[in-house]
């Protein structure tokens, strides 16, 4: 089994998929809102539309979760090195 490093985490993993995937997300919604026809009261007027407006409700709250987790646990690595 290798040996872990006690600065290795996953901190930095959560907040750079968080991000990747966060951006992921309001990708698919501004694409969505200029190249993909826009959302209607009824939903979005295109298929391709359709699966921007699923991957945007996806990616987006997920990877807020994961920035929001990577934040927290940076903030709590950084006030442990100050003891």
């Amino acid at each position: 089994m290798p040996a872990t490093n006690q600065y290795d985490d996953g901190t930095s993993q959560l907040l750079r998929w968080g991000g990747w995937i966060t951006g992921t997300g309001v990708a698919a919604g501004i694409l969505l809102e200029t190249l993909l026809g826009g959302i209607s009261p009824t939903g979005a007027s295109t298929n391709t539309g359709w699966f921007a407006f699923i991957v945007a409700l996806g990616c987006i709250p997920f990877g807020l979760m994961l920035l929001t987790l990577g934040v927290a646990k940076w903030l709590r690595n950084r006030r442990l090195a100050r003891k």
